[in-house]
């Protein structure tokens, strides 16, 4: 497929410009930059960022889904998606993959859809062009009547991209709406979900957190404090223990990553 394409944009890219002879992409000279591409693409915010990531006692996106899915069984969608911000400063941060991981896989021999967003980019904030990339996941597992698994460890909207970004919500809102009934959804919690980061999990059917590293609120413990003049910790507001057992939010909880991970495997065998 990527041979095909190569092939496809470098015959006929010539059609862009005036004189037939300039060519606006050469396969030739793509070809030895796309590995390059892609091993950036896998370290999504950069080595110091996922150093900061495991000191949280938290897995990266990638280290996830590796643990989740069967060995070499993933295939990866939109792996070279940028976000298409250039305000406040946006033009010079770009990240292959744009915050979110995304593609199909196998659990058990069996065939699953994935997303997996990631807090070493942006804090995993959601772009207009990572939210496509959820949204094409979850329009691939209705019309395949796959399974989805969104892993989720986000602070929210990117504030940089504005409406854009909360547009973003509304078409995976939809989505959720829509594939309720026709595919299982299940959301692991395994970071903070902050603002509207929170709805999603809320509308699918299964959602699960880890313990101490993982929270579901609106708002953080800062803006209660400035409108309620209220002390409270995120773990007392939104932590796996409040929604497992007080709000019902959550079906489950884990210690850790790792254990998210396997038990995950586990349940989607009953499915």
């Amino acid at each position: 497929l990527l041979r095909n394409t190569m092939s496809f944009l470098s015959r006929y890219s010539h059609c862009l410009y005036k004189s037939s002879s300039r060519r606006a992409f050469s396969a030739k000279a793509f070809g030895p930059k796309w590995e390059e591409y892609r091993s950036a693409a896998k370290l999504g915010g950069g080595l110091g960022a996922i150093k900061k990531q495991h000191e949280k006692n938290k897995l990266t996106a990638r280290e996830r889904l590796d643990l989740l899915l069967d060995r070499e069984s993933f295939q990866e969608v939109g792996s070279l998606v940028s976000h298409q911000c250039f305000d406040f400063g946006m033009e010079n941060k770009h990240f292959w993959g744009d915050g979110v991981v995304a593609g199909k896989g196998q659990i058990s021999g069996r065939p699953v859809l994935v997303y997996s967003q990631d807090f070493t980019v942006h804090g995993g904030s959601l772009s207009e062009s990572n939210a496509a990339k959820i949204c094409k996941i979850l329009d691939m597992g209705m019309r395949l009547k796959i399974p989805v698994i969104g892993i989720n460890d986000s602070g929210g909207a990117r504030i940089q991209e504005g409406v854009c970004a909360l547009r973003g919500y509304s078409d995976i809102f939809l989505r959720n709406v829509m594939g309720s009934g026709v595919i299982p959804q299940i959301t692991v919690i395994c970071g903070p979900s902050a603002g509207g980061a929170v709805y999603s999990p809320a509308l699918t059917d299964w959602v699960f957190m880890v313990k101490q590293t993982s929270y579901m609120f609106l708002t953080g413990p800062e803006v209660v404090k400035a409108v309620t003049y209220e002390d409270v910790t995120k773990e007392e507001l939104g932590g796996a223990s409040v929604h497992t057992k007080k709000s019902g939010v959550a079906c489950g909880s884990f210690e850790n990553d790792i254990e998210a991970m396997a038990s995950i495997r586990q349940f989607y065998d009953y499915l």
